[in-house]
């Protein structure tokens, strides 16, 4: 295996300048996953650090730090820490979601894959400072091989006294539970999650009351994402300081991107937030031989996408939030030009409409209407006025459903439209895909997905 090291981009700059590895710094070593390998990089020192504050400090030191959610929203970790009533009586529920299932998305998975030890002290130490004895893990339930692995990682936890009672002797009690998801997208959204985790059918709730106030178990409850999570350690350990030498001012830090895709090199490449799609594409071999980039997504299929006119967008909150999209989950999904538009966003209103809940009707009937005009337009039967009905159906969905999968649903829409409605209109006047299907891909199929991750190692 060639390292990142050994590469060179084209502006004659180290990846390892450019690449922060620190969640991701001992994938490559032979079972990373195990308590042994996890201590031997300082793990479970910044849990000590941690108990020797008070938890209103400690809560005051994440919040300083910058640290903001990594599953989508970018919210203030500290801040969400601190909005838990104390004094209150109830008990207090740390909720991890772990059910990553947005398109393109696969950052939280390799992690607890490879390095689940990061999440637990984690754990311990956000259960520490919102005064939590019991957390929990919603995992994905597909993804059987982690499962395990996060099983045995708990375990081990447990043995050494990292979790249990009276852990390190601080006097904390925890109780760590891993629960497996059913396999529903709407899961993903803490108020679903939240009701499945009870034993209900997974569908948001209206808000308020915010689960600050009435979570799991209509008790106060913190739900954070797995990578928000497995940060902490390394800010408790390090500093916060360190922390904020990285990433930009109002989004401080390192990060994982998934590039993924028509792309050279897929995985995983942990950097500090703000840096640009064309960097990432420099140090991982750019797009696959002889092709173009026409499109991408900055955080999945939910956030509207860019075109090859956005690569030098800063790939932090305020930077992308700026060119007219959402950072997300940082999922950089590539296609290029022998993609059709339609049919990539056809594809995806497909399976929004599949994982709609039906609970709210603008989205239960809107992204079904949508599905039904985007196979229409592909198959050549559709009509000029569609392209307007299609951005009408969209606006009603936007801001109008119980949850942000309406948004979801209606960001592939407003923004292909945005950029592409020449390729729409193609579709109509030429009744049919103008792509010739021998060539037109939505996904490589020559690429090498051999390596897991470009963090440090490939």
């Amino acid at each position: 295996m060639m390292t990142l090291a050994a590469e060179i981009d084209r502006d004659g700059t180290s990846p390892e300048k450019l690449l922060s590895p620190v969640l991701s710094a001992f994938w490559d070593e032979p079972e990373p996953w195990t308590l042994e390998t996890y201590r031997r990089h300082d793990g479970y020192e910044g849990l000590r650090k941690a108990l020797a504050m008070s938890p209103d400090d400690l809560i005051a030191y994440v919040k300083d730090s910058g640290l903001r959610g990594r599953g989508g929203a970018g919210f203030p970790t500290g801040m969400k820490w601190q909005f838990i009533p104390q004094g209150d009586g109830k008990p207090h529920y740390l909720v991890v979601n772990a059910d990553e299932s947005e398109p393109g998305t696969c950052k939280d998975i390799p992690l607890l894959f490879a390095n689940p030890h990061s999440l637990i002290e984690g754990i311990v130490i956000a259960c520490y400072a919102i005064r939590s004895s019991h957390a929990f893990i919603y995992l994905r339930g597909e993804v059987v091989p982690v499962l395990r692995r996060l099983h045995e990682a708990v375990r081990e936890a447990y043995e050494a006294g990292y979790l249990g009672a009276n852990i390190l002797g601080s006097g904390l009690d925890l109780e760590l539970t891993v629960h497996a998801g059913a396999g529903a997208y709407i899961c993903g959204e803490e108020t679903a999650l939240l009701d499945s985790l009870e034993g209900r059918r997974g569908q948001p709730r209206l808000r308020p009351p915010f689960p600050a106030v009435a979570g799991l178990y209509a008790c106060p409850t913190v739900v954070n994402n797995v990578e928000s999570i497995a940060s902490v350690p390394a800010i408790l350990n390090r500093g916060k300081d360190w922390f904020k030498s990285m990433g930009s001012e109002k989004s401080p830090g390192f990060t994982l991107y998934s590039l993924s895709g028509h792309v050279a090199g897929p995985g995983q490449y942990e950097a500090p937030l703000g840096i640009t799609l064309r960097q990432l594409l420099d140090m991982s071999g750019g797009m696959r031989a002889g092709h173009r980039l026409k499109f991408w997504t900055p955080g999945g299929s939910s956030t509207p996408m860019f075109t090859d006119e956005h690569l030098d967008v800063p790939l932090d909150y305020e930077g992308v939030g700026a060119a007219g999209s959402m950072l997300g989950t940082k999922a950089l999904q590539c296609f290029d030009e022998t993609t059709c538009v339609v049919r990539a966003v056809t594809r995806w209103t497909e399976f929004y409409a599949h994982e709609s809940c039906g609970k709210c009707t603008p989205c239960r009937e809107g992204t079904y209407w949508l599905v039904q005009l985007l196979r229409d337009i592909e198959a050549g039967k559709g009509e000029m006025a569609d392209l307007d009905k299609l951005n009408d159906i969209a606006d009603n969905i936007n801001g109008k459903s119980f949850c942000a999968l309406g948004d979801g649903a209606a960001s592939p829409i407003f923004s292909s439209l945005k950029y592409f409605r020449e390729e729409y209109e193609q579709h109509v006047t030429g009744k049919g895909c103008p792509f010739d299907p021998a060539r037109s891909t939505l996904w490589a199929d020559d690429t090498d997905d051999t390596n897991a991750h470009r963090g440090v190692n490939a």
